[in-house]
């Protein structure tokens, strides 16, 4: 779900979306070698060096260029070059009431980690809102982080606030067989295009007791008897909706949780929300992980005491169990002392 704002328009110069999507944006990668009088970089929190303990969040603030078309977006660290144009084919462009879509598909030939992925690109800048690989489940992205909540929850379905076209639950439905999924997504054509070109048709046949998604606005997600966890992912323009940043937001999601129930959240790198949050969970009730060095840039949170590190382990896959090693526990300050194991 994100790329950089200001590379977009020479990463994909045909389009010129007139409006964003009120939902969930994320900043995603560079997809296209830029022009030749250009570099197109990465922007942070992307880290594409292939390590386990460098991730590839999608979801951040950016800054934009002047002049997009013979600027580029940089990182501190260096960037990826891009994927060659001839690498990326267009599978579908067109406007919603909500969004400008389209749907990318990158080549397997590509020298690139987003090598034979699909892509659903929606907002003016082109923002990345889901990741989807043919031949592997993990998306080494925030998804795969969302994925760890199951096995830390009471009994009962898991919400998805931000269902794009369905990463997240694509990836729980299959690491964690005794998980419903109920997912709230905004726009019906985001829906209709996850059925056609994502999966989810099929994934919906495949589960049809375990999968229910929703179009309308998020925030009044319910079900019977409570939620035993709810995965935040709403972004607007690029940054977290603004009611997430209101503690009387997180009053009702809370009130829409079971007993024992958590909450996890891509917070992007907004402070406002963590404090937003912290003023509902208090001292001990909130951890964060972040996907980059840059500890602004993109993170997500998790509500609730923080459970054993040894047993969150021994319930996850294996490729997923150095995630539990990266949270720490937030402070008003932000100073964020990682836990020991």
């Amino acid at each position: 779900m994100k790329l950089a704002a200001a590379a977009a328009a020479h990463i994909f110069p045909q389009f010129h979306p007139p409006f964003s999507h009120p939902h969930h944006p994320n900043p995603p990668p560079p997809l296209l070698s830029a022009a030749t009088t250009t570099t197109t970089h990465f922007a942070p929190p992307f880290k594409l060096r292939r390590s386990k303990d460098l991730l590839f969040p999608l979801k951040s603030h950016q800054s934009q260029s002047p002049n997009p078309q013979t600027a580029a977006t940089r990182h501190d660290d260096g960037g990826d070059p891009g994927i060659p144009f001839e690498h990326v084919k267009i599978l579908a462009k067109f406007k919603s009431r909500h969004n400008y879509i389209r749907v990318i598909q990158v080549s397997r030939a590509a020298d690139h980690p987003l090598a034979g992925s699909r892509l659903l690109l929606l907002d003016a800048p082109g923002n990345i809102h889901s990741i989807s690989f043919l031949f592997k489940t993990l998306t080494n992205a925030y998804y795969d982080v969302f994925a760890t909540l199951p096995p830390i929850l009471p009994p009962g379905p898991v919400g998805i606030l931000g269902f794009g076209a369905g990463s997240a639950a694509k990836i729980i439905l299959e690491l964690h067989p005794q998980t419903a999924v109920h997912g709230w997504e905004l726009d019906p054509s985001v829906v209709a295009v996850a059925r056609e070109y994502f999966g989810l048709e099929k994934l919906e046949s495949k589960h049809p007791d375990r999968l229910f998604v929703h179009t309308g606005n998020a925030l009044n997600a319910t079900v019977k008897d409570g939620f035993a966890g709810i995965l935040v992912d709403l972004f607007s323009k690029g940054c977290v909706i603004p009611e997430l940043q209101d503690a009387a937001t997180w009053e009702r999601l809370k009130r829409s949780l079971k007993k024992g129930g958590r909450m996890m959240v891509n917070v992007g790198g907004s402070c406002d929300t963590l404090k937003a949050m912290n003023r509902v969970f208090p001292a001990g009730q909130l951890s964060v992980l972040s996907l980059d060095s840059r500890k602004d840039d993109s993170a997500v949170a998790l509500t609730g005491e923080f459970p054993d590190a040894g047993e969150w382990k021994k319930a996850l896959k294996k490729p997923l169990r150095f995630y539990v090693d990266m949270w720490q526990p937030y402070t008003s300050k932000t100073d964020h002392s990682h836990r020991s194991n």
